[in-house]
């Protein structure tokens, strides 16, 4: 999960969703983020349709929030960048598990449901293939025979220990391994892709993303929304968009798959706002929020089918944040 990330104050620190099951406040970094952005072009972008992208670029590679908005505000006005910030706010209201399932999201009653799809698969194929070697090593002549099934069992239960005392190290394995399912990157880019596409079409600009295995993400900045949540202040309306953009990846995912696997990092992230909003709200209300994000950020990217998938293709390419908006903006 993405990560969504409100972001940088100067030197204060980032607030970040990320699609692995943390939402970190961390110091800013120069060296991280000169990592994630693209490096500045050394010559000035112009759009297919003649418009000056320059002042976008040099914003978005400074880390500037304001100037990013400044000049998307500027682009819009222009008539280039018309996707930027273009649904209206939509109120939080009542929503069912019907609509969800009426609009497309498949398995909409398990969709809260961290899937153990990855872990087991990993663990039955540790267990299996040590067990399998354990048996052939019993055949081997002399004491071999008798030592080395052992030596060969134990390894299950050194991964069991290793994930009891180190659960991170067992989840780098585990990510690692999930690799070899066919429909794992192109999860993971539908997943960052739609944190993406719906923090743009509803006006928070992007920092930087990452598609690399255990650093799955997308990053956020905006200002005013950093200062709301570090006092715990975010108000109804700003907790909708934050939920809205928390719940895309799942609703992509919903939409393609009968299985959601990556909805335990944006559930997570989405809890924590939750828990920095004021007024506060009920169990039953975070529900009913959680559900009427599914189906407003799912109802964006039906609308915007063709966007979403040309975003997949490019963000799957590495392309630089600049680029990944003009594929927003010139996708048809």
């Amino acid at each position: 999960m993405i990560a969504l990330a409100a972001s940088s104050l100067g030197n204060t620190p980032i607030a970040s969703f990320n699609r692995h099951f943390r939402f970190r406040l961390h110091p800013r970094n120069p060296l991280i983020q000169a990592a994630v952005s693209p490096s500045p072009s050394s010559s000035s972008p112009t759009a297919s349709s003649g418009f000056d992208l320059s002042s976008l670029e040099s914003a978005i590679n400074k880390k500037d929030s304001n100037g990013v908005k400044e000049a998307l505000d500027k682009l819009s006005e222009e008539g280039w960048a018309k996707k930027w910030s273009s649904q209206p706010y939509l109120s939080r209201r009542t929503t069912s598990l019907r609509e969800l399932t009426t609009l497309g999201i498949k398995n909409a009653e398990t969709l809260a449901i961290p899937s153990v799809r990855n872990d087991a698969a990993f663990l039955f194929t540790v267990v299996g293939s040590t067990g399998f070697i354990a048996v052939l090593a019993g055949q081997l002549p002399g004491d071999w025979g008798f030592f080395v099934p052992y030596l060969v069992g134990s390894i299950s239960l050194v991964v069991l220990a290793v994930g009891s005392v180190s659960p991170g190290l067992l989840q780098a394995a585990i990510s690692g391994f999930s690799t070899f399912f066919p429909d794992y990157q192109e999860r993971i880019a539908a997943h960052e892709a739609a944190h993406f596409l719906v923090a743009y079409l509803i006006g928070l600009p992007i920092l930087g993303y990452s598609l690399d295995i255990g650093k799955e993400h997308v990053n956020l900045i905006d200002e005013r929304l950093a200062k709301l949540i570090y006092s715990g202040k975010l108000d109804s309306k700003e907790l909708d968009r934050l939920a809205a953009v928390a719940m895309a990846g799942l609703a992509a995912e919903g939409l393609k798959y009968d299985k959601v696997i990556g909805q335990s990092a944006d559930l997570f992230s989405l809890q924590r706002f939750i828990n920095r909003s004021q007024p506060k709200i009920s169990n039953e209300q975070q529900q009913n929020l959680t559900r009427w994000a599914v189906l407003y950020s799912a109802s964006l990217l039906k609308n915007n089918k063709t966007i979403h998938e040309a975003l997949m293709a490019a963000m799957s390419k590495n392309a630089s944040v600049l680029e990944c908006i003009q594929t927003i903006e010139t996708a048809s």
